[in-house]
């Protein structure tokens, strides 16, 4: 009953291997035919299958070109509103110098555009006048008339010093004036340049709402971070903001003055428009004074539209304002001919390692070949999923991590089934050989593994982005090899230790206990080789080889003395 209790919790644990493919490929499942954001086939990286490039250039007050300093800071902010979006291996480098270049794989969709377009520094203002973008009304005769131009002699200068940037002393008659002719769809508004100190007419980024916006009272540095989530009383969407303590400060003597505005119901003077690239992307009401610098936004958010909003908001303040010079789709930097070689070459990789196991192990060398096979499938469910989850995708630098993980995968094995085969030759069965071989094997690819698992976080960390899709795939590769190791080798290694073939030594097996020259045929007695003749006399004197070589060297001398022992006898009974 003891035997076949490893018997037992081997299928089990092959169960539960088999369980867990199974709930990966459901994941994967639910992603392409639940949410259709999942695929089968891993996403490719912008050296592979080509994308979207954006050309943004640096506007400064001057006219001149920006310092190195500030592009650099540009570039880092941009890479983290590309990152925040869910592209991977995206390419941003600065070009001349005032040039952005933002390569991404695949079609960008609107949201990826707006994360990174929307470049300009991020503002808070307060609303003062909210109306619709019509440019037209109604005259006397039934008819829609636009709103005239502005007249030049119209009145610019507020009557009355404004208090504050609620007060609607900012809104003089020519600026009421240019509120109803301004044209939300007219692309020479542009009013990213505005004065920061001047109020400011502007449109809803999404809504068809017309603004009259007060001078800007904090910018995006007063932001330390922000992030989407569900409230916990509403189940609702929300933005959370974390200011940091200039910015709680002005904050909150904002918030007292918009929350009065709301209760004396001066609306929509008690809203507070947030304005990236001059537009404006959200413009919340204030429902209570917020004193601890913590402020939440919420509204009709889905979770996609509230985590748009964070990464606006957390990313909004960059050094520099910016105008897209072009956006075009490029082609592959490599191209499918790189990518076939890269897959030609793991295919002979995986060859040359099936034909060494089979020649070094026998019929062992199966049970490398179907572990491989195994964890083949495994990462590639895997890498589907990372695709769909976290935007994941396969460079060149990908492709050759996972075949360099071929080479490590089968180095696991290799340590293993040697400290199989030393057991046997220390004399030991099959069966409690796989067992002791386990527990001596397991260790040393322990420590390997965590050598290269350090190695590939290291590399992710500080090697270039080109270089980060190597690192990842290695490290992704070897986590999965450690688990194959666990669950699936070592498992079926049980399961056929206890066979005929296996467990008998068959000589096609690679366990058999001559052919790897045994030292003992008992753990206290040495394996005795008969003498014979021809091929099988050959054999043996190689087998005996193999034995006295690996012979430690206490036991040579009890072999050299137990020789000198039946030498002495031999010659006595001669004298005799």
């Amino acid at each position: 009953m003891a035997s076949s209790s490893p018997v037992r919790h081997a299928w089990k644990v092959l169960l539960g291997l088999l369980l867990v493919t199974a709930a990966l490929f459901g994941i994967n499942a639910l992603g392409v035919y639940g949410f259709q954001k999942s695929s089968w086939t891993p996403e490719l990286a912008l050296d592979l299958q080509g994308g979207t490039q954006i050309v943004l250039s640096a506007v400064t007050e001057d006219g001149a070109d920006p310092t190195p300093e500030q592009l650099a800071q540009a570039v880092s902010i941009i890479r983290q509103r590309v990152d925040a979006s869910g592209v991977a291996e995206a390419d941003i480098t600065t070009e001349g110098g005032r040039n952005i270049v933002v390569q991404i794989p695949g079609v960008a969709d609107d949201e990826t555009r707006a994360r990174i377009q929307a470049s300009a520094q991020l503002e808070f203002r307060s609303v003062l006048y909210a109306g619709d973008p019509a440019t037209q009304f109604v005259g006397e005769d039934g008819n829609e008339t636009p709103y005239p131009t502005p007249d030049p002699t119209l009145e610019a200068t507020p009557t009355a010093e404004p208090t504050d940037g609620s007060d609607t002393s900012w809104i003089t008659p020519k600026l009421q004036a240019e509120f109803l002719a301004y044209d939300c769809a007219d692309p020479e508004n542009d009013p990213s340049g505005a004065p920061a100190d001047q109020p400011l007419i502007t449109c809803d980024a999404e809504q068809p709402v017309k603004y009259i916006l007060g001078p800007t009272e904090l910018t995006g540095d007063a932001i330390d971070d922000a992030t989407s989530g569900r409230d916990q009383q509403s189940g609702a969407w929300t933005v959370n903001l974390s200011l940091n303590g200039h910015g709680t400060e002005v904050f909150g003597e904002i918030s007292q003055r918009l929350y009065q505005n709301q209760l004396d119901g001066l609306s929509p003077r008690d809203q507070f428009a947030f304005v990236l690239d001059g537009k404006v992307i959200s413009a919340p009401q204030m429902n209570a004074q917020i004193l601890d610098g913590r402020p939440s936004i919420s509204g009709s958010f889905t979770q996609e539209t509230a985590q748009t909003l964070a990464d606006q908001l957390k990313y909004g303040a960059l050094p520099l304002s910016f105008t897209t010079e072009s956006s075009d789709t490029v082609s592959a930097t490599l191209g499918s001919q790189q990518l076939q070689v890269g897959l030609i070459a793991g295919l002979i990789g995986l060859a040359l390692v099936a034909v060494y196991s089979l020649i070094s192990y026998r019929a062992l060398g199966t049970v490398i070949i179907a572990s491989i096979a195994v964890m083949g499938v495994l990462t590639y469910i895997i890498i589907c999923i990372l695709a769909w989850r976290m935007g994941f995708r396969l460079s060149l630098a990908g492709v050759a991590g996972l075949i360099v993980s071929i080479g490590f995968t089968a180095d696991s094995f290799i340590v293993y089934f040697e400290r199989i085969r030393d057991e046997l030759r220390d004399g030991k069965s099959i069966t409690g050989a796989v067992e002791d071989g386990w527990g001596r094997a397991k260790r040393t690819i322990y420590i390997s593994k965590s050598i290269n698992i350090l190695a590939a976080v290291v590399l992710y960390i500080l090697a270039d982005s080109t270089v980060k899709g190597f690192a990842f795939t290695l490290g992704l590769t070897t986590l999965i090899d450690v688990f194959i190791f666990v669950i699936f080798t070592h498992p079926v290694m049980q399961i056929l230790a206890r066979t005929k073939f296996f467990g008998g030594g068959h000589k096609l097996s690679g366990l058999d206990p001559d052919a790897l020259g045994a030292v003992y045929h008992t753990r206290s007695q040495f394996r005795q080789i008969t003498p014979a003749k021809g091929g099988r006399a050959a054999r043996n004197t190689r087998s005996r080889g193999e034995a006295e070589r690996r012979q430690t060297i206490a036991e040579r001398k009890r072999a050299e003395a137990l020789a000198g022992d039946r030498s002495t006898d031999a010659g006595s009974e001669g004298e005799r």
